[in-house]
């Protein structure tokens, strides 16, 4: 079957630029759904994203669509005819769906069926509404319309090229007709481009200064980026969105550096790089020691023949924002951070629990007692705490958003506050995302951790639980953090207790008498995920949840402990048997006797299980108190073949009581052992 190559290209004004990749990838895959649906063969296909074009081209396409053949079976004959011979609406119905009339379908068996051999279309009559389908199906929140017409896009349309091989196939598609003129350069080469062939349109466009292969533009762009931040002895601040966006933006790119005064530098320099990477888009460079520059490289869209007029007409466009930083945050500063606890008195956190001011001062609190708990010093825990709050009302934090827990930490230490507690002030938001970073200090650890439980148990206490779709006070993420800063910094904490002390801060503001463990479990519940995703089977998290440990880091100590002895060949005997043990324990009726009588042994195995069992408990006990759990569970692998001998030579269930009392004790010591550290049953 022949091939031939096959280009689409809409022209258009210009488009998004953070959603110019997303939505030459959606065009791709469109395309390559409806070819593939068609059952047109291909060899590749690629997309190229500019800021007035999506393109598509497909290698070696073929020409001709295969011939099929369709086989469909009906209702049953006794179904398709009533007594007298006619046709039900079963029959009928079927005749209507193959698109013929009853006689032609075929009768003869137990069912109707239909068979027909249709004849393949050609390619070119088939890809404008493949093209079609594929724009429609583009991810755009919102359309527009242009002109009197009812076509809506994500933008206005200007040309539209269709190129099959040579020929160009004729349609209409939102609102142009197909031709194989391209547009260039807006400034450089505003004219139409003829495209000589599918293959030659990268090569043709850039002639007329396009890149169009965004990747391309992509690399380019960080490249030089690299070689000009080199130059100034510095490197350069590169957010991959901020790159894609900038791609998106430019056809010809061409960075520049320019400069801004050093005086700006006295500003925060997270302030200084948020309006320059939002607002204007620019690369911002920083030297050795992670300083800023008082430079930062632009990416023009022209190659000018006086690249001066540009640097300085982006140089007299910044100015004014960093002006603005520069005056907030001297106005800021010409009073104590904490006297900014006043204006957030009024405003509200949540209607049912109070202001800002109201929620700083129980942070402040529970900082206090968690930083005891973690070997920090409790004194300058809370007065972080209770500055936590404070630059949310600072003029600086309301001009630049992203600034929040920074600009505090500026403001401490202008107010000289000691160096930790400054930290805090930011380290309260960590980690601010999956895999982010964590507090440095143990004062952030605990403001960090007094922050996230108080929303917790607020937001919990007042009923407002999240659902599938809704965590408007982000419950997940918070609980997320607080398990991440204890386990990953090694941090001791009962949680319950600190849980318990929270709620005792809201006083009747909260209700429920299940709310600690309510909050406890819906941060225990989030190590499920943590563990699948590193590849610990279920069924250990579930062994370790079973005997309910209070501190996620003596939780997370023996869960990696039950997971090394998984790997031991005693483990699945000693697992069995602990079901076995948990099971008769379960059914047994009355209490279990607290101490083995060993006079009531009338078995060899049962000396040697409670010999087994008296030395393990000597060796496993105190490692068990220091949480060298995998150790424990090592000495534990050492009862595999006295518990086995047990089962295998003693009935349980004897006929004597006492007897029978008697071996259920000392399962019951058995089971105890491990479950000093799990409940292996559930590995069974």
């Amino acid at each position: 079957m022949s091939a031939q190559d096959f280009l689409v290209e809409l022209g258009t004004e210009e488009l998004p630029p953070k959603a110019l990749k997303s939505l030459g990838e959606a065009f791709l895959a469109g395309i390559e759904k409806g070819l593939k649906a068609s059952g047109l063969s291909y060899s590749s296909a690629r997309y190229y994203a500019a800021p007035r074009r999506l393109a598509v081209l497909v290698e070696q396409l073929a020409t001709q669509q295969p011939d099929r053949s369709l086989n469909l079976d009906g209702p049953p004959v006794q179904a398709a005819f009533d007594a007298d011979g006619n046709p039900t609406q079963a029959a009928l119905g079927f005749a209507k769906k193959c698109g013929v009339e009853l006689s032609e379908i075929d009768q003869s068996g137990p069912k109707l069926k239909f068979s027909q051999n249709i004849a393949g279309k050609p390619a070119s009559s088939l890809l404008p509404t493949i093209v079609e389908d594929s724009l429609n199906d583009l991810p755009i929140p919102k359309r527009m319309r242009w002109g009197a017409r009812k076509t809506e896009f994500v933008r206005p349309s200007q040309w539209l090229i269709m190129l099959f091989g040579d020929e160009v196939i004729d349609c209409e598609i939102l609102a142009q007709l197909s031709g194989r003129e391209s547009r260039g350069h807006r400034f450089h080469a505003n004219h139409e481009v003829r495209i000589s062939a599918p293959r030659n349109y990268a090569e043709d466009l850039s002639a007329a200064y396009v890149i169009a292969d965004f990747a391309e533009r992509r690399e380019l762009i960080s490249k030089r980026i690299e070689q000009l931040a080199a130059e100034q002895q510095g490197s350069a601040i590169v957010p991959p969105a901020l790159l894609d966006e900038v791609a998106a933006l430019v056809e010809w790119p061409v960075p520049l550096v320019c400069s801004f005064e050093e005086r700006f530098l006295d500003v925060p320099q997270e302030a200084l790089i948020t309006t320059m990477q939002d607002n204007q888009k620019y690369f911002c460079l920083l030297d050795a020691n992670g300083k800023l520059l008082p430079r930062f490289i632009t990416v023009a869209n022209v190659e000018s023949k006086d690249p001066k007029q540009i640097i300085e007409g982006n140089e007299k466009v910044v100015r004014p924002r960093l002006t603005d930083a520069e005056f907030f945050f001297n106005q800021d500063k010409k009073q104590p951070l904490e006297s900014f606890n006043q204006r957030l008195a009024n405003v509200v956190f949540q209607a049912q629990l109070g202001s800002v001011y109201d929620k700083a001062k129980r942070v402040s609190t529970l900082a206090g007692f968690i930083a005891q708990q973690i070997g920090s010093d409790a004194g300058r825990a809370a007065r972080a705490g209770i500055l936590s709050k404070c630059d949310l009302a600072s003029e600086m934090v309301g001009e630049f958003p992203e600034m929040q827990g920074i600009a505090g930490y500026y403001y401490a230490k202008h107010d000289g506050e000691p160096d930790d507690v400054a930290l805090a002030l930011n380290e309260q938001y960590m980690p601010r995302g999956a895999g982010a970073e964590l507090p440095s200090t143990l004062t952030g650890a605990a403001v960090a951790l007094a922050d996230k439980l108080d929303t917790l148990v607020g937001i919990f206490g007042i009923g407002m639980l999240p659902t599938g779709s809704k965590d408007p006070y982000a419950l997940r993420r918070a609980a997320l953090g607080v398990l991440r800063i204890l386990i990953e910094k090694d941090l001791d904490l009962d949680l319950a207790k600190a849980i318990a002390f929270a709620i005792q801060q809201f006083g009747s503001q909260v209700k429920g008498a299940a709310l600690a463990t309510q909050v406890q479990d819906f941060i225990f519940d989030r190590l499920r995920a943590r563990y699948e995703d590193e590849g610990i089977d279920i069924s250990v998290y579930q062994a370790v949840r079973a005997v309910n440990p209070t501190s996620p880091l003596d939780f997370d100590q023996r869960v990696q402990a039950v997971q090394s002895f998984r790997a031991l060949p005693q483990a699945a005997s000693l697992a069995a048997a602990n079901k076995r043990v948990s099971n008769l324990l379960g059914k047994l009726e009355g209490q279990v006797p607290n101490t083995v009588r060993a006079h009531y042994f009338d078995s060899p195995t049962e000396f040697a299980l409670n010999a087994a069992i008296q030395q393990a408990e000597s060796n496993v006990k105190p490692l068990a108190e220091a949480r060298q759990y995998s150790l424990a569970l090592a000495q534990l692998a050492s009862l595999r073949e006295p518990v086995d001998a047990f089962f295998e030579g003693v009935m349980v269930n004897a006929e004597n009581p006492d007897v029978r009392a008697n071996r259920y004790a000392l399962l019951a010591k058995l089971r105890g052992l491990f479950l000093g550290v799990a409940d292996i049953s559930v590995l069974s």
